[in-house]
């Protein structure tokens, strides 16, 4: 699995949610609403998922392998963290870069 391609579709500022991402894998499979929320002690990613009949929630897609979801992540929050950064920067000088 390479990833080809990581998009923040939106940051948040209030509440738990923070961003939604796309990913794109090997440039064929693009995935979306993947979540970055902010737990009690990091930043997590949430797989996209739905709402199930009992109203739990079951992933739509997830990696399979500890390897898989590591690198997942770390593709994911590195783009949030870069993003978080060119919008303070963006901020900062007014909206001129």
């Amino acid at each position: 699995m390479n990833i080809t391609d990581i998009r923040v579709r939106k940051l948040l500022h209030d509440g738990r949610l923070r961003a939604i991402v796309s990913v794109t894998l090997d440039n064929e499979v693009a995935i979306h609403d993947i979540k970055v929320i902010e737990g009690p002690q990091r930043l997590f990613v949430a797989m996209p998922s739905r709402r199930e009949e009992n109203g739990s929630f079951r992933d739509v897609v997830h990696p399979i392998s500890p390897d898989a979801r590591h690198t997942l992540e770390e593709g994911v929050l590195d783009a949030y963290e870069q993003q978080v950064q060119q919008s303070e920067v963006y901020e900062e000088t007014g909206g001129m870069m």
